[in-house]
This record gives structure tokens, C-alpha cells and sequence, in this order.
């Protein structure tokens, strides 16, 4: 936990960096790994709405199955690309 805290930490900051599909890979990454902090979920959701038109179907489908985690994991909360 605490690595992935530092790793989600270090990417928050360079986050305007990241291409679609490197956005789509972390999210998708952190989802599987059971990320149980949904701001950073969040932040990379933020990134990626400027690429929307830039995804590829692969991309999309990766925040798809993100949102559908985030939605299981707080159904009280709204994801940003949903």
C-alpha cells in the first residue's frame, strides 16, 4: 500500500504528461489492484477528458471497466467520465 501511495503520488504531479492510453493503463492498473482511494481514480479521470477524442477503442474500454470499479466500490460517488 504504501508503494502504490508513492507511485500514485509521484504520477498526480506529472500527470499532464501522460498520453491517453498511459492514463487508461494506470487507472485500469490501480482498479485491479484494488486502489481504495478514489481521488487519485479521480485525477486521472480529470487527465484523460482532454484526450476523449484522442482514445482508442481499447482506451475506452478501459475506462469503462474503471468507472464500473469505481461505481461498485462508491456507488455514493460520481465518477467524472461516467
Amino acid at each position: 500500500p504504501r508503494l502504490f501511495d508513492a507511485i500514485a503520488t509521484t504520477a498526480q504531479r506529472r500527470l499532464d504528461g501522460f498520453k491517453p492510453q498511459e492514463l487508461a493503463n494506470t487507472a485500469w492498473a490501480f482498479a485491479c489492484l484494488d486502489c481504495k482511494e478514489p481521488h487519485f481514480l479521480v485525477a486521472l479521470a480529470g487527465a484523460s477528458a482532454a484526450w476523449m477524442s484522442a482514445m482508442t477503442e481499447e482506451d475506452l474500454s478501459q475506462w469503462y471497466m474503471v468507472s464500473l470499479y469505481y461505481r461498485l466500490e462508491w456507488p455514493d460517488r460520481s465518477f467524472p467520465l461516467s
